[in-house]
């Protein structure tokens, strides 16, 4: 969408993240917001916001830094702003997951394909990020190759992670 910040666009009225919120709420003890810019639009949603720590464009890599540095809990579920319809039950079936195995990381997996950005992460392994990210890596996909991971299929609920990347997939979705 170009330079927009994609989070503050509007469906059915109301902010992408605001509908993200509202997903993820139910799900976890506490909620942060990873933002870098309009950070009092995303204030008003009543949550933490956090912006990147690192500088420069490291993707979703950056957030998830950010978050293992300013989560209090020993456990982080990521998701994007752009993805509006997260499934009810996507924490807890991460979790059971992770949990199952001790990983460092349960991450979403539809058709075979792994779905980086909506993930469950142990912060255990924020060293292990900073010495990717140092090292030049970028890729969440590539580095989560590097820990314990586990991955957890959503084939059931595709839909449930579409990302609204357009002005076009905003309007599809707003009828």
């Amino acid at each position: 969408m170009g330079s927009v910040d994609k989070g503050l666009m509007l469906l059915q009225g109301r902010p992408l993240v605001a509908h993200v919120v509202e997903r993820l709420r139910p799900q976890v003890a506490t909620l942060l917001i990873n933002a870098n810019r309009n950070l009092d639009a995303y204030r008003s949603l009543g949550h933490a916001v956090v912006p990147d720590r690192i500088d420069g464009f490291a993707g979703p890599l950056a957030g998830l830094d950010t978050g293992l540095s300013a989560a209090d809990a020993m456990l982080l579920v990521t998701a994007p702003c752009d993805s509006p319809f997260l499934p009810s039950d996507m924490v807890a079936r991460l979790a059971a997951a992770r949990d199952a195995e001790d990983a460092d990381a349960a991450v979403v997996c539809i058709g075979g394909r792994l779905q980086p950005v909506f993930a469950l992460v142990h912060t255990r392994v924020r060293p292990l990020l900073t010495d990717f990210l140092q090292a030049g890596g970028r890729k969440a996909e590539d580095f989560y190759a590097t820990l314990h991971s586990v991955e957890v299929a959503f084939d059931d609920q595709p839909q449930a992670f579409v990302n609204l990347n357009t002005r076009a997939e905003l309007e599809q979705y707003e009828r």
